[in-house]
């Protein structure tokens, strides 16, 4: 089957890519005093120059055929081994053949160039009219060098080649991927909102207690896929570099609303028991809404993953230049590969309590921490898991 055109363009094009094959063309005429060598790429149908040093006016270029058959790179093709000739009316193997006697040339020698993977590729070859001492290990060892080095020049382009093209899918796939979890989450906030509105109307028609009960029931998992629609468009623009935007900034107290989530959290779990220390003596801008579910993540991770029968430690403090938050629970040892993970997207640490939520929690509250200039670490050190987040002090607007 013929080569296609623009498979043969390519391997040209990334020849003359490679900023030494000038230098190395010009390295073996001044070495050898022959007139011409020349890099060709060579199948079983075609023979196409790639880069070219022509002194004798042979006029080819970049891009140029030869007919195969009239080439001795096809022999080189065949038997993938050099051919070397000091002086072609001398040699007994190739003072009758026609290649020498079409093109005109005494002396020749082309050096076959394989790919990483072992494919042929083409030569490096070179000629001259008159006679030259090529047949030496000097010489034969420089152009095996020399092909060496291209077939490695090759073999790095294909590997960037392949890498980018992985990267261009994994781009697509991803850019598809959010568009429709944004879509999804999009679409869901209208059959959630005839959900609860339902319930409501429900409720006012007067129900027994069973009937109340699985009202209650329906509203309490509409919150739950309410909360899990939110995660999934934050995480959206979040991975679209959106990020997740701050609305209404206050500098209320953030005492009062910092115990508010404590209590709901201790009231929903129960266990284990939240040790809270509040020193904030500064006002501090903030979102409400953001901040009070950064806080909520934090916490009620510290609470699925924290050893049983050991305390949630919360510590909030402020000063003139920083706010910190800081929420500390018992835990195994967590290796640093582990501590790196935990705030990418549908990670869940080891020893989870519960398989429940997508593993958004920590991510999202990274990308609030963002959004307020400040930033969440993790430590794990002597039995305690230790998430921190600190941002600066700003006044609202």
């Amino acid at each position: 089957m013929p080569e296609p055109e623009d498979l043969l363009q390519r391997d040209v094009a990334a020849i003359n890519s490679i900023s030494a094959v000038p230098t190395i063309l010009d390295v073996v005429c001044r070495t050898t005093g022959m007139k011409f060598a020349a890099v060709a790429r060579v199948t079983e149908e075609r023979w196409m120059v790639c880069s070219v040093l022509d002194y004798l006016e042979f006029g080819l270029k970049p891009g140029g055929e030869l007919k195969l058959e009239t080439t001795i790179c096809n022999e080189v093709r065949c038997v993938r081994l050099p051919v070397v000739i000091d002086e072609v009316s001398e040699d007994p193997l190739y003072r009758d053949h026609h290649t020498p006697k079409m093109y005109g040339f005494q002396s020749y020698i082309s050096m076959p160039i394989f790919l990483p993977g072992g494919e042929f590729f083409g030569t490096l070859c070179a000629l001259d009219p008159r006679p030259h001492r090529l047949n030496t290990p000097e010489v034969l060892g420089m152009f095996r060098l020399f092909a060496e080095l291209i077939s490695s020049h090759l073999g790095a382009l294909e590997r960037i080649a392949d890498s980018e093209q992985q990267v261009n899918a994994e781009r697509q796939v991803s850019q598809r991927r959010e568009q429709f979890i944004g879509v999804l989450g999009h679409d869901l906030r209208s059959p959630l909102g005839a959900i609860s509105m339902g319930a409501l109307m429900l409720k006012e028609g007067g129900l027994n207690e069973d009937q109340e009960a699985t009202v209650a029931m329906m509203e309490r998992n509409v919150a739950k896929i309410s909360d899990l629609v939110d995660d999934v468009m934050d995480l959206t623009r979040g991975r679209l570099g959106g990020g997740i935007s701050l609305k209404d900034l206050t500098d209320a107290p953030l005492e009062p609303m910092l115990r508010q989530i404590v209590e709901q959290e201790q009231t929903i779990k129960q266990q284990p028991v939240i040790e809270c220390e509040f020193s904030i003596n500064q006002r501090v801008s903030y979102d409400r809404n953001r901040m009070g579910q950064l806080f909520s993540n934090l916490l009620s991770n510290a609470m699925k993953y924290g050893l049983p029968g050991v305390p949630v430690a919360v510590r909030a403090s402020a000063d003139q230049e920083k706010f910190t938050l800081s929420v500390r629970n018992g835990t195994h040892p967590i290796s640093q590969e582990e501590l790196k993970k935990l705030f990418l997207p549908f990670m869940r640490g080891p020893g989870a309590k519960e398989e429940k939520g997508l593993g958004l929690g920590l991510y999202i509250a990274s990308e609030i921490a963002a959004s307020h200039g400040g930033k969440i670490e993790a430590v794990s050190e002597e039995g305690e898991m230790c998430f921190t987040f600190t941002m600066p002090v700003r006044q609202a607007a």
